[in-house]
């Protein structure tokens, strides 16, 4: 496929994505919402991040992984009380890549 191809190509998906998310917004931002509906939907960034988060925390190639093994689940274990703690997102960064950085370098498991 030659760039002129490319290019139209990336352009039309940055449009037909466009489109999509726009029209929902702008005929659904005028509806009235209840404060049950707002409270619902305030659990919905938790619910995805939990749900792109279980897979590498608890999966070991494809299997369960409930070991001291799982690094990935054992580094998590500090960034959850420091997250609660300090409730922040720098912090909580800091303390898993350190966490990970002594795991994989000094096995301490």
């Amino acid at each position: 496929m030659d760039h002129k191809k490319i290019f139209i190509v990336i352009i039309g998906m940055g449009l037909i994505n466009y489109i999509l998310r726009m029209v929902p917004l702008t005929f659904l931002s005028k509806l009235p919402i209840s404060d049950t509906m707002k409270r619902w939907l305030d659990f919905i960034p938790v619910a995805v991040l939990g749900a792109l988060l279980a897979p590498d925390l608890f999966l070991t190639n494809g299997k369960v992984n409930l070991t001291l093994s799982n690094y990935s689940l054992v580094a998590s274990i500090p960034c959850f009380f420091i997250a609660i703690k300090t409730k922040s997102l720098i912090w909580t960064l800091i303390a898993g890549m350190a966490a990970m950085a002594l795991l994989n370098n000094f096995n301490f498991l």
